[in-house]
């Protein structure tokens, strides 16, 4: 069960992050920082992801204060991103679960699901990317033919390159099933 904070530095730099804040504010994280804080697996990082910021108006600010060079980086050696080369399936906002509910005052985290983290890694498909979509496939454990549904009803009309990315999520999936004995 995910810790209702997250673990140090994070739960420190967060709470400076939320007092910079005067209104409500809404991230949709993904990478490191999601599978290591809740599905508590081994993936070191030094930021939190986010696809979205809602209010985009706030955009500005956070990665001004809490971004890679900021202060508050500085100080924790960890730092808020604005993710603009992942792609995320069309509908992920209703599968969004938040995180840490009613740690901060006005700043709430929202996890992508496993299957449309993983997606979101498709395009880069670096060999860190193979290693979390492995991690994710162990611990949740994964659909495979959830994974490829959601992937050609939900991505794969919507990316360049779809040969390319067809090509990967088949290597993952074989990936996913030879780890399982398949």
């Amino acid at each position: 069960m995910p810790a209702s904070v997250p673990s140090e530095p994070w739960h420190s730099f967060l709470n400076d992050v939320d007092a910079l804040l005067h209104r409500e504010v809404l991230l949709h994280c993904l990478g490191g920082f999601v599978i290591a804080q809740i599905y508590a697996l081994p993936r070191p990082t030094v930021d939190v992801d986010t696809l979205v910021i809602v209010p985009g108006e706030e955009s500005k600010n956070l990665i001004s204060n809490a971004g890679k060079g900021s202060e508050l980086h500085r100080k924790y050696k960890v730092y808020l991103d604005l993710v603009t080369v992942a792609d995320a399936p069309e509908n992920y906002e209703a599968r969004l679960t938040e995180m840490f509910v009613g740690a901060y005052q006005h700043l709430h985290l929202f996890a992508l699901d496993p299957y449309d983290l993983a997606l979101a890694k498709l395009g880069r498909n670096s060999e860190r990317d193979r290693e979390d979509v492995l991690r994710l496939a162990r611990k949740t454990p994964f659909e495979l033919d959830l994974l490829k549904q959601r992937y050609e009803e939900e991505l794969r009309p919507y990316i360049a390159n779809q040969q390319r990315n067809d090509l990967t999520v088949e290597l993952w999936m074989e990936m996913i099933a030879e780890d399982r004995g398949q």
